[in-house]
């Protein structure tokens, strides 16, 4: 008789064990209610019903567009040209462990949230081609795992923060065409790992410092259409793995050093509309005229 029952017993066991089994996956695939409330404010601020792929709601946020799910948790937002408009929320700043934001290619406006600097996790801030305005953050340097900050084609104002010095795993700088003022300043040095340099296309002036040279990894600095004034540093000759240089329609004066038109990797050199104007013919680098 007992034998009978713990036969029973058993198969009972067994029975419950294989529903746990088939319900544990679904159970523990999903996001916290923090996280998942973020992504749906992210649909209602920006317009969702509009969006060129929506989200179906009905289903788990790892089965949205655009979301990537790692360890039950936010690890990915790509968005890109997805028609996104209106703002981004504060809300934001709950997905944690998002190391990847691309929102370009959308028509999302007002400011960048000062949230978005709590993202601790963050390695790649993508924003470029919106309509965003105001500053960037002044908290950006918190942001000490990103490399790279593309932010370009928007009306973004003011200054350099003193923040963005203090990226020093920042690979890509990538403001250009926006409404930027100010100069680069020469803690731009801390930048060792930066690969492009593009500010072209804002209103920033000021002299170049000499610390551009230091950076050894810079394969691309475009600084045209702007106001710089001054010499160009011919410490920019040290750095060997540059390919592009674009500093034409700005203010600079004297010589180029023979060394930066030297570089062994240079395929393009562009320095017109400045007070002095490159003999094309005697360089060996391809100039662009107007």
């Amino acid at each position: 008789m007992l034998s009978h029952k713990f036969h029973i017993l058993m198969k009972k066991v067994v029975f419950i064990t294989l529903i746990l089994l088939t319900i544990s996956p679904q159970l523990f695939a999903q996001i916290s209610s923090e996280e998942k409330n973020a992504l749906l404010d992210i649909y209602k601020t920006t317009n969702g019903e509009s969006w060129t792929v929506k989200w179906n709601l009905n289903e788990p946020a790892k089965n949205w567009h655009g979301v990537t799910v790692n360890n039950n948790t936010v690890t990915e937002l790509d968005l890109s040209m997805n028609n996104l408009s209106g703002q981004l929320p504060a809300s934001l700043s709950d997905l944690q462990s998002l190391k990847h934001l691309n929102l370009g290619f959308n028509n999302l406006n007002g400011s960048i949230p000062k949230a978005l600097t709590n993202l601790q996790h963050l390695e790649t801030l993508h924003l470029f081609m919106n309509n965003f305005e105001g500053e960037i953050p002044s908290s950006i340097g918190k942001l000490q795992n990103l490399r790279e900050l593309v932010i370009y084609n928007n009306a973004i104002n003011g200054t350099l923060p003193n923040g963005i010095y203090l990226l020093k795993n920042l690979q890509v700088l990538h403001l250009s065409s926006n409404k930027l003022s100010g100069s680069i300043h020469r803690d731009i040095s801390n930048l060792k790992d930066l690969q492009v340099l593009s500010l072209f296309d804002n209103s920033m002036y000021g002299n170049l410092p000499a610390e551009i040279g230091l950076l050894s990894n810079l394969t691309e600095l475009t600084l045209a259409n702007n106001l710089f004034d001054g010499s160009v540093p011919s410490a920019i000759g040290n750095l060997k793995q540059l390919e592009i240089i674009l500093l034409n329609n700005n203010n600079f004066i004297g010589e180029i050093n023979e060394s930066i038109l030297a570089l062994p990797n240079l395929k393009v050199f562009e320095f017109y509309n400045n007070p002095l104007s490159i003999d094309i013919d005697a360089k060996p680098v391809s100039q662009t005229q107007p």
